[in-house]
């Protein structure tokens, strides 16, 4: 079986800085992974190689062994990358459902269905609800998107991204800014939609409890390089990790 995703020797610089210093992993289907490491590692500039928003300088990115690096993000979303963002990007001034619903119906007129304009629209309404179902935000669907909490905007982005069926989903720092309360059910809500989307999912948090909690494999960036990959237990006592990430305490 291919790997989902392989990166190779992934280089990028800004200037004298390197900020992506030959990263190579290998990420397999329907894996739930985490990259870690302290601010300015490099864990969202990786993220943005993957997905298209920047052009690696050198190295490689497979996805189920096609190269993808230096394509273009529209294109990459269609190979099946799908990505939420640190801050949510979503359409404030719209309701949660016609968020939703404008992913769907940008899916569907990619199909080769001639479907009238009307049934198109009911089957994106359709699949906008049962998508906000499974993120439990159905009662806040006429609720204009600004209106939302911060939580709940950031689990409609994750929406929008699920309505493009990713066969890799990429959440940056999913529970930034959520309460204690929001994190701890926003952990279980991830953990389930990668069970039932049948995802691969790779996610940068700072919230050890999702983690360690959810994760079956982590990596930790430190200065763009890539220091350590292994389970939970692995990452947990590792003297290179604790030094430059976790602390004697994690």
């Amino acid at each position: 079986m291919k790997p989902m995703l392989r990166l190779e020797g992934l280089r990028k610089s800004f200037g004298g800085l390197r900020v992506t210093d030959e990263v190579s992993f290998e990420i397999q289907p329907q894996e739930i992974a985490a990259i870690i490491g302290p601010n300015g590692a490099g864990k969202t500039t990786l993220f943005n190689q993957i997905t298209g928003y920047l052009a690696p300088d050198g190295g490689h990115v497979f996805l189920e062994g096609q190269e993808i690096a230096g394509l273009t993000p529209q294109k990459i979303v269609k190979m099946g990358v799908g990505r939420a963002f640190q801050i949510a990007s979503i359409f404030p001034d719209e309701t949660a459902l016609d968020n939703v619903r404008a992913a769907c119906m940008s899916k569907l007129n990619q199909t080769r269905h001639l479907w009238r304009p009307v049934e198109r629209f009911n089957r994106a309404t359709e699949q906008a609800f049962a998508v906000l179902a499974s993120l439990g935000l159905e009662r806040q669907a006429d609720r204009m998107a600004y209106e939302l909490a911060h939580g709940d905007q950031k689990l409609l982005d994750i929406g929008i991204a699920l309505v493009l069926e990713p066969k890799l989903l990429l959440l940056d720092e999913p529970t930034a800014g959520m309460s204690p309360e929001e994190r701890q059910l926003t952990r279980q809500l991830i953990k389930q939609l990668w069970a039932q989307y049948k995802l691969t999912l790779i996610f940068i948090e700072h919230d050890m409890d999702m983690v360690f909690g959810i994760a079956e494999r982590i990596m930790v960036l430190n200065h763009g390089a890539l220091i350590a990959d292994g389970t939970p237990g692995e990452i947990r006592n590792n003297k290179e990790v604790i030094t430059a990430y976790l602390g004697e305490e994690a």
